[in-house]
């Protein structure tokens, strides 16, 4: 038990925390494996270990795959390499995994560690149930500290802080007219404001003295793939890092106030922890847990004050983006739908002050419905996919909840017994639904039937122009959607790179045409088209200048070549059931960057800035006149938002990620941007090897004037 704290002290130049009594932050057991595997022995155990560090970012700590990693157990992988001991296809494992593993050329793991390696999958393929909480949990003599070895003092030592917790003397209560409208010197949700734009009212920091910017403060993150958003609110500042932990810091100094660390299942991580966003309202912190579940934490002392279990983890459910507040509802959608089980994906509306579920929204068309016929001949249970990414956006004056979903799992429609004429509704769509009651009002496919990971699942954002009312999106593919938000009809799309997916984009209409060979592929034809599975778009999210009246969107000049598998309608197998590689665009003459401005009312580009690294970041403007983004090659850059013109950048240690802000504290303007790269990493290292990617470096930086 810690002890009791004796005295006050002020933080900063404007606020008082005080010492009180707080629980302990759970402490991590990060090195711990309970699995099939252990009772292999120890060459098993050391396997376990390596996988966790060079190979679960990918594939999952729990085996099952992601977007980025094929799945390492189940009846394909099985099936592929005809696993048993001795045998031939064995042997073949072990040499495809010492020539392509992990990607990017990394040297660090020698023939022993991939004999370990192997030896660790044949042994956690023989598993034949799935783990409960009970077999992942920690017993008193686990817990015990081991001092056997300098390794375990290493790591016991790095995972200790004698840090206690204080609590927050003043707190201003959120509201939902705040959150509607945020203070200047606030960001105080995801984007800043519900709508989506990124867009801040301060212009302390300008195009005329951009250059003069210094660093104010660094903070170290803990280790992860880092795609988190700070938020900010009367000078102190709510960070989200990998692992599901929250600190509070002073937002002038980068002082810890205090930290919470969630007790997740190890296997319910999934593509290293991105943890993208929380939210913040009345007074507490909300943040969507990798095991399926939503918290709230007292914002003035880091007290867990409820959880609500949205699923099981173990059937694949867990989070990548966190809620925002709508009419005072904590709305928020779920990831891990790939695996095929009787439950599909789905969006929640909890209570805010107790986190009682009050509404649940599927976004898979159910049986007896007019949409059911959309998924063909394939049963309830093997509907897989529409997750949804990315948080959402809120319009109150409508009081609709905005949202993307992803496409159908798995990727190509051959693996999953379907056609492209197969819709497969409500994947690859803007949903919009009531916040109070999820009645989905009213629904856009954006690419019906989709069969190369072309999902439009990203950021939804809002703009208004006198009596029009727009909610704009766009794809991996590149295509920005302009629809109204009102009723979800079709006003406009534009294309905002090449791309040679669709034979046709009717400007009048918004139906596309993919090209006959894609229609036609069938499992094992290898499909190549630019954009590829990175995008084009992904989740680095754009921005809207207000007074220039454009959308600032990162793009990657990337094609691939995708394949698709055939995947066994088995309950609890499915996944994304392709294989791909990817490469740069013939069109980008080695230029994978590509940021590009685009008018909301003409649909038209207004100014490209294109470059060799890719932009890593979301996007973010100012009232200064200025778009910030972040890139591959470690620079934090500054482009004038009228013309494009790059205007200063600097070096970080690691490449920028997640989503830049940037806020008000005593008097001053702050810029902040995480660093430190994610599973992005096996692409980025393969496509750039010219450019230095250092594994590590997870932090934040905060940057001011003089």
């Amino acid at each position: 038990m810690l002890p009791r704290y004796l005295a006050s002290r002020p933080l900063g130049k404007s606020r008082r925390f005080r010492l009180g009594k707080i629980k302990p932050p759970f402490i991590l057991i990060t090195c711990l494996f309970i699995s099939a595997a252990a009772a292999q022995g120890t060459e098993s155990s050391a396997g376990a270990a390596l996988y966790a560090d060079h190979c679960a970012t990918c594939h999952g700590l729990n085996l099952r795959g992601s977007a980025h990693g094929n799945a390492l157990t189940g009846q394909a992988f099985v099936s592929k390499w005809s696993l048993s001991k001795g045998s031939a296809s064995v042997a073949a494992l072990l040499a495809y995994n010492m020539s392509n593993m992990p990607p990017g050329g990394d040297t660090s793991l020698r023939e022993a560690d991939h004999r370990q390696l192997v030896d660790y999958l044949l042994a956690r393929n023989n598993a034949s149930t799935i783990q409960s909480e009970e077999d992942i949990a920690v017993d008193d003599n686990q817990a015990k500290d081991s001092w056997s070895n300098a390794a375990s003092i290493a790591n016991i030592a790095r995972n200790r802080s004698a840090f206690k917790n204080r609590v927050l003397d003043e707190w201003r209560p959120v509201t939902q007219s705040m959150l509607n409208r945020p203070d200047p010197e606030d960001w105080l949700s995801w984007r800043r404001t519900l709508d989506g734009h990124a867009d801040s009212p301060l212009k302390q920091i300008n195009r005329k003295n951009v250059d003069k910017l210094q660093l104010a403060w660094v903070l170290a993150m803990r280790e992860g793939s880092n795609q988190t958003t700070p938020l900010v609110h009367d000078g102190v500042m709510f960070l989200a890092n990998s692992g599901n932990i929250i600190q509070a810091l002073d937002a002038s100094t980068g002082e810890l106030i205090w930290e919470y660390a969630y007790p997740h299942p190890l296997e319910s991580k999934t593509l290293g922890g991105p943890q993208r966003n929380i939210a913040l309202y009345d007074d507490k912190v909300y943040l969507a847990t990798y095991d399926a579940a939503l918290i709230a934490l007292d914002a003035k002392s880091g007290e867990l004050v409820w959880r609500s279990v949205k699923a099981d983890y173990r059937l694949g459910y867990t989070h990548t983006a966190g809620p925002i507040i709508g009419d005072g509802v904590v709305l928020s959608g779920i990831n891990g739908c790939e695996r095929f089980k009787k439950s599909g994906c789905f969006i929640t509306g909890h209570d805010a002050a107790t986190g009682k579920e009050l509404w649940r929204t599927s976004t898979i068309a159910a049986p007896g419905t007019e949409e059911d016929s959309t998924w063909g001949d394939i049963a309830p249970e093997f509907r897989a996919g529409s997750d949804t990414w990315i948080a959402g956006s809120y319009d109150p004056q409508l009081g609709l909840f905005y949202i993307g979903t992803s496409q159908a799992k798995p990727w190509v429609a051959a693996s999953r017994g379907m056609s492209t004429a197969d819709s497969a509704l409500y994947t690859n769509s803007t949903l919009a639904l009531n916040a109070k009651t999820g009645e989905m009002v009213w629904y856009y496919q954006h690419i019906p039937g989709e069969t190369i990971d072309m999902e439009v699942g990203f950021e939804r954002v809002l703009v208004d122009k006198g009596d029009k009312r727009w909610v704009f999106t766009v794809g991996k593919d590149g295509l920005l959607w302009r629809l109204d938000r009102r009723t979800g009809a079709f006003d406009g799309v534009v294309e905002t790179l090449p791309q040679d997916v669709f034979e046709s984009v009717n400007k009048v209409t918004g139906a596309v045409q993919y090209r006959a060979d894609i229609v036609a592929a069938g499992i094992g034809d290898p499909i190549k088209t630019c954009p590829g599975i990175y995008g084009g778009h992904n989740w680095q999210s754009m921005a809207y200048s207000s007074r220039q009246r454009t959308l600032i969107i990162p793009l990657h000049n990337l094609c691939s070549e995708l394949t698709g598998r055939e995947v066994p309608q088995v309950l609890g197998e499915g996944g994304y059931g392709g294989d791909s590689r990817s490469f740069a665009a013939p069109h980008s003459d080695g230029k994978l960057g590509r940021l590009v401005a685009i008018n909301t009312v003409s649909m038209e580009e207004e100014w490209r800035h294109e470059q060799r690294a890719m932009f890593m970041s979301g996007a973010l403007v100012t009232a200064g006149d200025l778009v910030f983004v972040g890139d591959l090659d470690r620079y934090l850059n500054a482009f004038d938002a009228r013309s494009g013109k790059l205007l200063w950048r600097t070096r970080l240690g690691a490449p920028a990620h997640g989503y830049p802000i940037t806020y008000a504290a005593n008097g001053e303007q702050y810029l902040a941007i995480p660093t430190g790269m994610g599973v992005f990493r096996a692409m980025t290292a393969v496509i750039s090897p010219d450019i230095y990617q250092p594994a590590n470096g997870q932090a934040l930086y905060v940057f001011r004037l003089p």
